[in-house]
């Protein structure tokens, strides 16, 4: 069992999350509990699922949960795109939140691999 707040993976994603949830604040309202639910509950659920998953006492069972932390993290960069293209995010805002997600995404690959040759 490790403390998911030392994390380097965990901390990134967490900031991502809080980014997320200040950049939707401008979206429609109309949106609120559709593409602005979904893109915050995808961002949580990445340092959500990093969490769950130190919480087990199998490295296959945090490698598990790490995945599914990945798919979250490719799930918020597709909300991401379609916000962009939507035109509720600007380019300003979505470049650093692409760039984030990206580097949250290849941190998680490497760590499941390392967790599972181990």
């Amino acid at each position: 069992m490790q403390n998911y707040k030392e994390l380097k993976v965990w901390a990134k994603a967490h900031s991502f999350t809080l980014k997320v949830y200040e950049v939707t604040k401008l979206f429609p309202r109309e949106e609120l509990y559709s593409l602005t639910n979904q893109l915050r509950r995808a961002a949580s659920s990445v340092p959500a699922n990093i969490a769950e998953g130190c919480g087990k006492n199998s490295q296959a069972d945090f490698a598990n949960y790490l995945n599914i932390a990945l798919g979250s993290a490719n799930e918020a960069e597709y909300y991401l795109i379609l916000s962009k293209d939507l035109g509720y995010i600007s380019v300003a805002n979505f470049e650093p939140l692409i760039k984030s997600v990206n580097e949250i995404k290849a941190m998680l690959i490497s760590f499941i691999t390392k967790i599972r040759k181990a």
